[in-house]
């Protein structure tokens, strides 16, 4: 069955993307942790991120860095948290979190509820990093 993710990758279900490539596509969060926060994910589905092909392993991490780069510039914080929980969505994924506190990368907390345009600006801020 098609993750939601599959179906962002495909265009069928929108998304504030903020960049992608052949194999990995990254878009924020619609339930943030934090502004900012961003899902990197590789564009073939697998549920598990240990069971991905070693090239789309170290690839997807490679795409990671990148945007945790563009995010650090773009949004203000000390650090970009990294999680990997694979229970909710079934297709590997990494979560970036800006960080002020180790509290901010809690999943237990409330999620941020923000409007299209909050969303839409933040999405802008990264991608023209």
């Amino acid at each position: 069955m098609e993750s939601i993710f599959s179906k962002i990758i495909k265009r069928e279900i929108p998304a504030y993307i903020i960049d992608e490539t052949d194999d990995f596509i990254a878009f924020l969060d619609v339930f943030p942790l934090a502004k900012g926060h961003v899902l990197v994910v590789p564009k073939k589905q697998v549920d598990y991120i240990f069971d991905l092909e070693p090239h789309l392993y170290s690839g997807l991490w490679i795409f990671a860095n990148k945007i945790a780069h563009q995010v650090e510039q773009a949004i203000p914080c000390k650090r970009i948290g990294i999680a990997v929980i694979g229970l909710e969505v079934p297709h590997a994924h990494i979560h970036l979190l800006p960080l002020q506190t180790v509290e901010d990368i809690n999943f237990s907390r409330p999620k941020l509820k923000l409007s299209n345009e909050e969303m839409q600006e933040i999405a802008f801020k990264i991608k023209n990093i």
